[in-house]
């Protein structure tokens, strides 16, 4: 007979009274798989494809049946011939989602962290960059960032030019920045209250707290919305188009341009670029509602 009572995580399964992370739920989908990502699956459905298939056909049907009449090249085979400076534009298009996420990233980390700051007057500043920037039409900031900046610097006697798409990569990066910091500043706020006061009994200091035990909490609260706001900003960069910036839609327009500005190639050039950023963007959706469902916190 035993004297002293169970010992929970020695003598029997450890429980605990914090909440716990709810397990992700699959879905019958394709089997697509990703890195990180392990069980998940994008929910892909076969219509979905043949929807998009059909619907891909149909424009391009309907440009034949226009085009064969006057021009001896189908409009498919111009397509083809014109694809590889579309998908070059395309990959502009990425390289300023990925620099833009990677600089509103680490700014908006920084601003809102300084909005749970002990100092007042930093959180009172840190909130009213946040607002002001969160609450701006990405188009007027587009606007400002591209016509400000210098055409070229010197550095050392030597001029430097600054291109268009790193105008517009600075441009994005502002209302990212915004958008992260609140995101930042909530998922610290979310962690209950016991925790600080349990690393304060431990005698660590506000930067240990951070660091050590408030901030590793909060990546898995962060990773979804970070994935959302990308979606977003991947979405808006062909707006870049208007300041000149040479990206998939750009080229698009420029090889419609070339071919005589041939009216029933607009329907499948610019479907062409809708499904580029479609196959791009619907799996991190996808990837967003699962880890949002994975990560959720039982109550």
């Amino acid at each position: 007979m035993r004297l002293f009572k169970r010992i929970p995580g020695i003598d029997s399964p450890g429980r605990s009274d914090f909440p716990v992370l709810a397990p992700g739920r699959k879905s019958n989908s394709l089997p697509i798989r990703f890195a990180g990502l392990a069980g998940w699956r994008p929910e892909v459905k076969a219509w979905h494809v043949v929807f998009a298939v059909c619907l891909f056909a149909l424009s391009v049907g309907v440009a034949e049946a226009q085009t064969r009449v006057d021009y001896g090249e189908s409009v498919f085979t111009t397509l083809w011939r014109w694809m590889p400076l579309i998908l070059k534009g395309f990959g502009v298009n990425l390289l300023i989602s990925v620099v833009a996420m990677t600089i509103g990233t680490i700014a908006g980390m920084m601003l809102g962290l300084a909005q749970v700051s002990q100092l007042k007057g930093v959180r009172a500043i840190s909130y009213v960059i946040t607002q002001f920037f969160r609450n701006s039409p990405w188009l007027v900031l587009l606007f400002f960032m591209t016509l400000t900046l210098p055409f070229e610097v010197r550095i050392g006697g030597t001029s430097y030019i600054i291109p268009d798409w790193i105008k517009a990569t600075i441009g994005f990066s502002l209302p990212v920045m915004a958008n992260i910091s609140e995101v930042v500043r909530g998922a610290v706020q979310s962690i209950p209250f016991g925790q600080w006061e349990a690393a304060e009994s431990l005698a660590f200091t506000r930067r240990q707290m951070m660091w050590r035990i408030i901030l590793p909490q909060c990546f898995k609260r962060m990773l979804p919305p970070w994935m959302n706001w990308y979606a977003i900003l991947a979405l808006a960069t062909p707006v870049c188009f208007i300041m000149g910036v040479e990206e998939s839609v750009a080229f698009a327009k420029q090889a419609i341009d070339a071919e005589d500005g041939r009216p029933e190639l607009i329907g499948p050039f610019y479907f062409f670029v809708m499904t580029l950023f479609f196959i791009y963007i619907y799996p991190i959706g996808r990837a967003t509602v699962w880890l949002e469902k994975k990560f959720a916190i039982k109550t």
